[in-house]
């Protein structure tokens, strides 16, 4: 009986189990990395679609004299990108696209905080609440601005009538002057904290959601052993909560910046860049040159001047957040 035991045990599977054909499905199923490189390859062809080839084709319009009307590509070197530096459109673009971009991002993180704590509490509505603030978000960012161009209509504004009720705005010695309403869209301060304030109601909800995931994370644990040392509120929070997200809250600013530096949408259905170019962004700007005037290779080379700023962005965001886990 040992005999039989000990050759049993060197028997291959092989030969303690018959043979059988494998089909197709299970060959491909027993085979880890032809499997993943299937299930990789739609995205991989996707992206390579959508980004890869227009990327090129980019380049490829930068460096020439190709427009509407004659696109043979014809190699220029870098006198398009010579060219757009040198016209104050440009300058003021590029300083719109860092000025929005960053006083927007600042005021979302503040106020997603805010809201994110808020939302983590039980109160009751708290469905309604949440409901309310993804609207932003879930509305197509077209129709959004399409609405907010309304609201901020030097006529029929109905924030103008709000600050007529409070005196603020048409008395002989209201705040904002005797006028009755405002021209938000064609003055440049006004212009520019109109774009600003739509940039930061569409992208608060996103970071909002994100830095409730964040803070509903936190092990209890944790939590309730900084109250049982003392510490109140707004110490946990800044000193136990701000720290064990910071992961994730690069995250959420990552994701603002490149939303809001790549949008042209807000700007051209509220200003269309104006009023003169205040408000102009960088795509808007590529977009007048490249499609509206015709010119491919220098709408192209504006537009690539985003690609290096969002490129060195993401890494350091990336890295900091990696360095700023918390195990």
């Amino acid at each position: 009986m040992a005999e039989t035991a000990e050759r049993t045990a060197t028997r291959k599977p092989s030969e303690m189990f018959p043979a059988r054909e494998l089909s197709s499905g299970a060959f491909l199923a027993d085979r880890e990395g032809l499997l993943g490189i299937l299930f990789l390859a739609p995205a991989v062809l996707y992206i390579i679609g959508l980004v890869g080839i227009p990327f090129f084709l980019a380049i490829a319009f930068s460096l020439s004299d190709a427009t509407i009307g004659d696109a043979s590509l014809d190699i220029v070197g870098f006198r398009n990108f010579s060219r757009v530096i040198q016209t104050p459109q440009f300058r003021r673009a590029l300083f719109d696209s860092f000025f929005f971009t960053i006083v927007a991002q600042f005021i979302v993180i503040v106020l997603a905080n805010i809201l994110a704590v808020v939302m983590s509490r039980d109160f009751r509505g708290k469905w309604l609440a949440r409901t309310l603030i993804i609207l932003p978000w879930a509305t197509p960012i077209s129709l959004g601005t399409i609405g907010w161009k309304w609201i901020l209509d030097s006529k029929f504004s109905p924030i103008d009538w709000v600050l007529q009720q409070v005196g603020l705005l048409g008395g002989p010695d209201a705040l904002l002057g005797p006028g009755r309403h405002l021209t938000y869209l064609g003055v440049e301060g006004l212009a520019v904290s109109s774009v600003i304030l739509v940039h930061v109601w569409r992208i608060l909800p996103l970071a909002t959601v994100i830095l409730m995931a964040g803070l509903t994370s936190i092990p209890r644990d944790i939590l309730e052993q900084a109250q049982v040392d003392g510490a109140k509120f707004w110490r946990i929070h800044f000193q136990v909560s701000i720290p064990m997200i910071l992961p994730i809250m690069s995250i959420a600013l990552l994701f603002g910046l490149i939303f809001t530096f790549t949008d042209m949408v807000v700007t051209f259905i509220l200003t269309r860049g104006g009023p003169v170019y205040y408000t102009q962004v960088l795509p808007l700007w590529a977009w007048f040159k490249g499609i509206d005037g015709g010119n491919l290779g220098e709408g192209a080379a504006i537009a690539l001047f985003m690609f290096p700023v969002l490129l060195a962005t993401a890494i350091l965001i990336l890295r900091s957040a990696r360095r700023m886990e918390v195990t």
